[in-house]
């Protein structure tokens, strides 16, 4: 027999347990009809009585007693399952998956260790990637986005910070080239960029507009890339403020300014927005950026 007749065991199982149709019918939610119906089509699987009928309800015969036997054991593993799924769903413990900008593990990564010395059961999962990560299919918990406010159905998104920028130079590029000391000085200088041009960062529109498409000297599609160009001296760039003055030695060339602020969005699914797993790093994370102040 398969799962497909469960309806008609548990059906049976209520019936030899309370001993009526109707009080069956009563526990389990149903028609009296639909009782009588599952009894009848699992005996007649089975080939075999389960009850007597009498005027005062059913009696389990031998066969129908090995079936109740057989429920009340299953019932009691399903009582059991239930009890450590809903014990496992009030503690932070297992898998955490949070997916981020690279940008931001100086932020996220010592929030989310702190979070775990709390938490000893977190195994975590730091993923970083140009692709979007889709929470509705389960491949993350928490994810950290900036630019426009995400709008996918079923999520659940809250701001995390207005993460600030500045134009950067190492003190190689700044003994071999000098620094801008002006918007107007920009032109003449060396830049590094993302590899697509059409970057809807708003710090890389700003200075789009100002300097020609062959000032960028050097170009990435990864920003640890950019960042580490930056440092050897090959063009200034934009850093986030709170990387930036987490290193030693770059020089801040400009800003930070309000119009190069981008914002940061936590986004969680729906139906796990509410677990204390998701809600203990969600808060670890608002704490570390609200520590961070302006330059979160």
């Amino acid at each position: 027999m398969g799962l497909e007749n469960w309806d008609e065991i548990r059906t049976a199982y209520q019936v030899a347990r309370i001993g009526t149709v109707s009080g069956a019918a009563e526990v389990l939610g149903v028609h009296h009809a639909t009782v009588i119906r599952h009894i009848d089509a699992l005996e007649g699987r089975l080939g075999a009585r389960l009850f007597q009928r009498h005027s005062r309800g059913y009696t389990p015969t031998e066969a129908g007693l090995q079936l109740l036997s057989v429920g009340q054991a299953t019932e009691d593993q399903f009582s059991q399952l239930a009890a450590r799924i809903a014990g496992a769903g009030e503690e932070v413990t297992g898998e955490l998956i949070v997916t981020s900008l690279p940008t931001l593990a100086t932020l996220v990564l010592p929030a989310l260790g702190r979070l775990m010395v709390d938490h000893p059961g977190l195994r975590l999962r730091y993923l970083t990637d140009q692709r979007i990560f889709r929470l509705e299919y389960g491949e993350a918990h928490v994810a950290i986005r900036a630019g426009t406010r995400p709008a996918e159905p079923d999520n659940v998104v809250q701001v995390l910070a207005s993460q600030q920028h500045a134009l950067y130079a190492a003190p190689a590029y700044a003994e071999a080239h000098g620094l801008p000391e002006t918007a107007e000085d920009l032109a003449r200088h060396r830049f590094i960029g993302p590899d697509a041009q059409d970057s809807r960062a708003p710090f890389f529109r700003w200075l789009s507009e100002r300097i020609p498409p062959e000032r960028f000297v050097f170009r990435s599609n990864e920003a640890e890339a950019q960042t580490r160009a930056i440092r050897l001296g090959i063009g200034l760039g934009f850093l986030p403020v709170h990387e930036a003055r987490a290193g030693n030695g770059l020089l801040e060339v400009m800003g930070p300014k309000p119009e190069w602020d981008a914002p940061l969005w936590l986004v969680t699914h729906v139906d796990l927005h509410r677990t204390p797993k998701v809600q203990a790093a969600l808060a670890a994370l608002k704490e570390a950026a609200a520590a961070c102040g302006p330059a979160a």
